[in-house]
C-alpha cells in the first residue's frame, strides 16, 4: 500500500501540534479570570478549561485547599486512579503519570449488571462498590455518572476506605448538580475531609475530568 498524501489546503489554520498546544494555554490565560484560583491550582484550572473550551468555568470551580498536594503526593507514591467511565480512563495521558499508575474502570465487570439489578441502581453506581479493595489512598475520577459520586460518598459515610483525592465532575441534568454539591459540603455535613475538585451545576464530563487528572499528575503544563 502506498503512503497517503495530504489533501490540498483549502482553509487557513494552524496545523503545528506544539504551537496549537502553547497558543491554547496562552489564550486561556488571556481570556479567563484566574485571579480567584489558588496559585498552586492555576494549572489545574487551565487544563480543565482547555478540556472543555469554557473560559467561564472558573467561578463554578470548587477546589479543596489540599487537593493539588494530596493528589500529586498520592500519584507519586504509586496510587491507582479509579474512574467511573472508560471515556475518562482513555483521556488520562499515561506519559504524565509519575509512577506508571494503574487506571481502573470496573464498569464492564461481569458482576455489575447483577448488582445494579438487585440494588435498583445504575450500573455505574454498582461498579463503584467494586472499588473498595483499591480505594484507600487512591485518586478517584468521576466524570459521567452522578449516581457514582453519590454511591461513593455513601460508601465512605458507611466506613469504606478513604481515597486521597476526588475529582468529582459528573455531567448531566438529573442529580449532577446535587451530587457535586454533596461533595463540596461533605466535610461540613459528615466530618470527613477528603481533598476534592468539583464544578457547580450541570457542567462536567469525561474531558473535564481527565484533564483535571492530567493536571494533577505532574506540575509541568
Amino acid at each position: 500500500m502506498s503512503a497517503p498524501t495530504p489533501p490540498s489546503r483549502h482553509y487557513d489554520y494552524v496545523a503545528d501540534g506544539p504551537a496549537i498546544y502553547l497558543d491554547s494555554f496562552a489564550m486561556i490565560r488571556r481570556e479567563a479570570d484566574l485571579d480567584t484560583v489558588p496559585s498552586e491550582a492555576e494549572k489545574l484550572a487551565v487544563r480543565m478549561i482547555h478540556g472543555t473550551g469554557q473560559v467561564d468555568l472558573v467561578p463554578d470551580l470548587v477546589i479543596h485547599p489540599r487537593l493539588v498536594g494530596a493528589a500529586r503526593a498520592a500519584l507519586r507514591a504509586g496510587a491507582p486512579i479509579i474512574t467511573d467511565a472508560r471515556m475518562v480512563a482513555m483521556g488520562i495521558t499515561a506519559g504524565r503519570l509519575p509512577s506508571d499508575n494503574e487506571v481502573h474502570c470496573f464498569l464492564t465487570d461481569d458482576r455489575v449488571p447483577g448488582l445494579a439489578k438487585t440494588w435498583h441502581t445504575t450500573r455505574t453506581a454498582a461498579a463503584v462498590s467494586l472499588w473498595e479493595p483499591l480505594l484507600e489512598g487512591a485518586v478517584v475520577a468521576i466524570g459521567n455518572a452522578p449516581t457514582a459520586l453519590f454511591h461513593l460518598l455513601e460508601m465512605i459515610i458507611d466506613g469504606a476506605p478513604r481515597p486521597a483525592a476526588i475529582v468529582g465532575c459528573p455531567v448531566g441534568f438529573i442529580g449532577a448538580a446535587e451530587s457535586k454539591a454533596a461533595l463540596a459540603s461533605f466535610a461540613d455535613d459528615h466530618g470527613i475531609d477528603i481533598p476534592f475538585v468539583t464544578v457547580r451545576g450541570r457542567r462536567g464530563g469525561s474531558a473535564m475530568t481527565s484533564s483535571a487528572v492530567n493536571a494533577l499528575a505532574q506540575e509541568d503544563e
